[in-house]
C-alpha cells in the first residue's frame, strides 16, 4: 500500500505540458479540506523546471499562497522566464484555478560551483531506529472527527515520521516552540536530483507551522482555530535523498497578530545542511459560542 501511494505522489509531480510555459497538474485527496500546500509548491517547482537547462539546478524557491485549492480541480501553472544568466535563472511562477491565481513563486536555478562553505551542527537527537512511528488517533477519538480529518490522520501516506518528541493533537501540552522529526518515503525513487527536490518541497510544509502552536496547547485540531499558511520558502544547499532518513528540526521565534513564524532545517543523517525552510502562517482563535 505504501508503494502505491509513493507512486501516485511520483505521479501527481510528474506535470503535463500544454505549452512552453504552461502545464497542468491534477490533485490528490489527502484528507485536507483543500489541496494540500506542499503538492502546490512541488509541482511549481516541477514546472519551472521543465523551463530550465537542465544543467541548473533549483537553489531557492519563495511563495505566497493566495486561495485554497479545490481538490476536485486540476491547477495551471504558467511559468514566465524571468531571466536567463550566465550561472543563473529567475522563473516566476503562477498556479491557477477556476481562472483564479492561487499561489504565487519565484524559483532561482544556478550552475553548480564550488565555494566557501560552513553549515549550522545537526542537533544531538535519537536515531530514527531508535523511535517509534508517529501513533495513530485512538478510533474512538477518530470517530468524533470530521470525515475528512479521519481519512488524513488514519491512513497511511507515502512519507514515514518519527518524532523525537511525540505529541498528542487532539489534547496538546504546552511545550516550547521546538521539533525535532526523522522523515523518508517509504519507497525508493530512483536517482532523479529533479525529483528529489520536487518530492522535499512537497514534504517541507508537514509540520512546519504547527511548531508556532507548541507554547499555546492548541493544534490544527483544536475545534476554535483557523490555520492556514500564508507563504513558504525553501532554500536547497546540499544533494540529499528523500528515500534515505532526513532529520527536520523546527523552530519559532515569535507568534503575533494571528500569524505565527516558523523556520526549519532539514539534515541529512551524516549530518549534512542540505535544505532550510521558513514559513508564515495564520493562527486565529475564533471566539467560544
Amino acid at each position: 500500500m505504501r508503494d502505491a501511494h509513493v507512486k501516485e505522489l511520483v505521479e501527481l509531480l510528474q506535470l503535463e505540458r500544454l505549452e512552453d510555459n504552461l502545464f497542468r497538474g491534477q490533485s490528490r485527496d489527502i484528507g485536507t479540506r483543500f489541496v494540500f500546500g506542499g503538492q502546490v509548491l512541488g509541482q511549481a517547482l516541477s514546472a519551472a523546471q521543465q523551463t530550465v537547462d537542465p544543467s541548473r539546478e533549483a537553489h531557492s524557491l519563495h511563495a505566497y499562497f493566495l486561495r485554497a485549492g479545490d481538490i476536485d480541480a486540476p491547477i495551471v501553472y504558467n511559468v514566465e522566464r524571468a531571466r536567463d544568466g550566465g550561472s543563473f535563472s529567475a522563473r516566476r511562477v503562477v498556479a491557477i484555478q477556476h481562472g483564479q491565481p492561487i499561489l504565487n513563486g519565484a524559483i532561482s536555478f544556478q550552475v553548480p560551483e564550488k565555494g566557501v562553505e560552513h553549515q549550522s551542527s545537526m542537533p544531538e537527537v535519537p536515531a530514527p531506529e531508535d523511535l517509534e512511528p508517529m501513533h495513530r488517533v485512538p478510533r474512538e477519538e477518530l470517530a468524533r472527527l470530521p470525515v475528512k480529518l479521519q481519512r488524513w490522520l488514519g491512513t497511511d501516506g507515502p512519507f514515514e515520521f518519527r518524532q523525537v518528541w511525540p505529541r498528542d493533537e487532539i489534547h496538546p501540552p504546552k511545550r516550547p516552540p521546538i521539533q525535532h522529526i526523522w522523515f523518508r518515503i517509504t519507497a525508493p525513487v530512483g536517482d532523479s536530483d529533479v525529483l528529489h527536490r520536487a518530492l522535499l518541497a512537497y514534504a517541507s510544509d508537514f509540520h512546519l507551522i504547527g511548531t508556532a502552536t507548541l507554547p499555546h496547547g492548541i493544534s490544527y485540531l483544536t475545534h476554535n482555530i483557523q490555520m492556514a499558511s500564508l507563504d513558504h520558502a525553501l532554500w536547497f544547499h546540499r544533494p540529499f535523498r528523500v528515500d534515505e532518513w532526513l532529520l527536520y528540526s523546527f523552530d519559532s521565534p515569535t507568534a503575533q497578530g494571528a500569524r505565527g513564524l516558523a523556520r526549519g532545517q532539514i539534515f541529512s543523517r551524516d549530518g549534512q545542511l542540505v535544505a532550510s525552510t521558513a514559513q508564515e502562517g495564520l493562527i486565529r482563535l475564533r471566539a467560544e459560542g
